[in-house]
């Protein structure tokens, strides 16, 4: 789910915005008198961006509340007068009574009002089909109960200073000021989804590849040498303990390792779930510099396989 297309095109990003009244799921949809229509929130990517933290910010500023992004909903594709080509990514937010209460939305230029609708009913009500296409996938989602989830997210180091040119243990070996940049650019996109715990490999280039997502959350960043490069290549690593204990805290985690470790810890989270190695599992594990997936799983059922998988990349510089 990379941000793509020509120079041209447009990159947007929002959310299926819901809450749970009386267990029953609503859905929030937005009134924008100056084009006369009733959509799902979502706005374009601003240079340096990506797509999750755009989805974050459009939808605080389009109705004053924060959200934590689910599972993703795919694109949508279209193309706008003039030719231009116009590509949507949305997840699923779920809209905690905290987040609702703390919104300060008034009505103005661009979002007249925000209106809560059960499924079917925004689905109507909604004025396009594109995005009744997107509410559909969130429904699948809805009706078999893994709408609510965490995630393991899996990081691989930014691009740090090559082993050749470097005298001192491979373990100290630091960032490069392209894999700096590729940490800052990450930073916000892995914190759309409000990790909770951040876990880095001993290496000091993976703590720096944390390090601004660590001071974006205010949460400390967890050094471990069970995920790191030196132990694979002894065989002492505990890859498999690691992701046991932290997919039974069953809250979202980030795993910053290296590229020939994140492919046994994704096999670990796949192994834990009871998940089948597919080819989108295989491609989330292989990951260059400063790449993340993101493994989401169901909160109401513990017994669920891996719900859903995307892979970002760090923003092109602006």
């Amino acid at each position: 789910m990379n941000a793509s297309g020509n120079n041209d095109d447009v990159v947007a990003a929002g959310a299926v915005c819901w809450r749970s009244v009386k267990g029953k799921i609503e859905i929030l949809l937005v009134h924008r008198d100056e084009r006369a229509d009733i959509s799902l929130p979502k706005g374009k990517i601003d240079p340096g961006e990506t797509p999750p933290q755009t989805a974050v910010r459009e939808i605080r500023e389009e109705t004053g509340i924060r959200v934590t992004l689910g599972v993703p909903l795919g694109t949508i594709e279209y193309s706008l007068n003039g030719g231009r080509g116009k590509t949507v990514h949305y997840w699923a937010a779920e809209v905690t009574d905290s987040a609702l209460a703390a919104s300060k939305f008034k009505p103005n230029q661009e979002i007249a009002a925000l209106e809560w609708l059960p499924i079917g009913k925004a689905r109507s009500a909604l004025s396009y089909e594109r995005d009744k296409e997107v509410l559909d996938r969130f429904a699948d989602y809805a009706d078999a109960g893994t709408v609510r989830t965490f995630a393991v997210i899996v990081v691989r180091h930014g691009k740090a200073v090559p082993p050749d040119n470097w005298d001192g243990p491979d373990s100290t070996r630091p960032l490069l000021h392209r894999g700096l940049n590729q940490a800052a650019t990450i930073g916000p996109a892995i914190a759309a989804f409000h990790p909770s715990k951040l876990v880095s490999s001993t290496a000091a280039r993976c703590r720096a590849t944390l390090e601004p997502l660590s001071a974006l959350l205010s949460v400390p960043i967890s050094v471990t040498a069970d995920i790191s490069q030196d132990a694979y290549e002894h065989g002492t690593g505990k890859v498999g303990k690691i992701v046991r204990r932290r997919i039974g805290k069953r809250s979202t985690v980030v795993l910053c390792s290296h590229g020939p470790v994140i492919p046994e810890i994704v096999s670990a989270v796949a192994a834990e779930t009871g998940t089948a190695l597919s080819g989108p599992l295989r491609k989330a594990s292989m990951l260059s510099t400063g790449e993340f997936s993101v493994l989401h799983l169901s909160l109401d059922h513990p017994e669920s396989r891996i719900v859903a998988v995307e892979t970002h990349s760090p923003a092109s510089a602006a």
